[in-house]
């Protein structure tokens, strides 16, 4: 059971009627228990038909806002863990994960690049992609945390038309499309220039393309698309998802755009897991200064994925 926390759940007995959407409060030295009270106080909220399970502590004195230390990882992966056994006893429909601090959560036993491995790991799966999606794009990752010197080599034929798939269920699930218009996006500067300036666009991108086109009708693949053009064409509705090869080509377009109301889903879970789109932020933690608007997308589109 989770422990007590600070913030007060609404309706936090089990329900056989609303979905239960579980809430990990993060690094408590961080902004996730701040972000989580004031998203479970607005109006957005109070409103969803849904029951909401928090698993973490807030109200600890030993936590200090912006303080972060070995016992604050041990908190949040402690969280996690009682998060893990929730869904798998079934106890919950959809998590949200408030931010922790890697650096933290790694020292106090933390064995995975991020949340995402983290719940791909719960569900045995290696079919999963993580997503961010905001009111402007939706963008998903064919890499996700790895140097940028490996990309290259982690890249595939294979793994892109995975990748592909997902973004493509997604989108026609979540946005109700009949036909999502998946735009890919080329590794190189200007995808390439037909191999002048690298061969990956050529020998692995667009190979992919034309097998997700004869694979999955359900929905139009299109490029390899020259990477600093295709976000600016999806923000003005040519194209419904990007998928990007890697983390920051992906990211930092959806961040400038989407930074406040952005949010992190990991697609392929029969559990939905989403977070909002932003770290600890110890340096305003305990400010009250933090937005809660990515708190309450992230509500929304886990109980709208259940």
């Amino acid at each position: 059971m989770p422990e007590s926390t600070g913030i007060q759940s609404r309706n936090a007995q089990p329900s056989k009627v609303k979905p239960i959407i579980g809430i990990t409060l993060g690094d408590p030295c961080g902004i996730g228990p701040e972000v989580t009270q004031k998203a479970l106080q607005s109006p957005e909220i109070l409103g969803l038909n849904a029951d909401i399970r928090l698993f973490g502590d807030s109200n600890l004195e030993t936590f200090t806002p912006g303080a972060p230390s070995k016992q604050s990882g041990e908190h949040a992966l402690k969280a996690l863990n009682e998060a893990k056994s929730a869904i798998l006893n079934k106890e919950i429909d959809g998590i949200v994960t408030a931010p922790i601090s890697k650096e933290w959560a790694t020292q106090a036993g933390f064995k995975h690049p991020g949340q995402t491995e983290f719940f791909a790991e719960l569900e045995n799966t290696e079919n999963y992609a993580m997503c961010l999606t905001g009111p402007s794009l939706t963008v998903v990752l064919a890499t996700i945390h790895v140097p940028i010197h490996q990309v290259p080599q982690l890249l595939s034929t294979e793994e892109i038309i995975r990748i592909g798939k997902l973004t493509a269920a997604y989108s026609a699930k979540v946005k109700n499309l009949p036909k999502p218009r998946i735009a890919i996006c080329g590794l190189n500067p200007h995808a390439g220039e037909n191999g002048n300036i690298g061969c990956e666009d050529m020998t692995l991108i667009a190979p992919a393309i034309k097998q997700l086109q004869k694979e999955y009708p359900q929905a139009e693949f299109t490029g390899p698309h020259v990477p600093d053009v295709v976000f600016r064409q999806a923000v003005l509705g040519d194209y419904d998802a990007v998928v990007a090869m890697y983390h920051d080509q992906g990211l930092i377009p959806l961040k400038l755009l989407d930074f406040d109301c952005g949010v992190n889903v990991t697609l392929g879970l029969n559990c939905p897991r989403t977070s909002p789109d932003h770290g600890t932020a110890f340096d305003i933690a305990g400010k009250g200064q933090a937005s809660e608007k990515s708190m309450i997308e992230a509500i929304k589109l886990a109980l709208k994925l259940t």
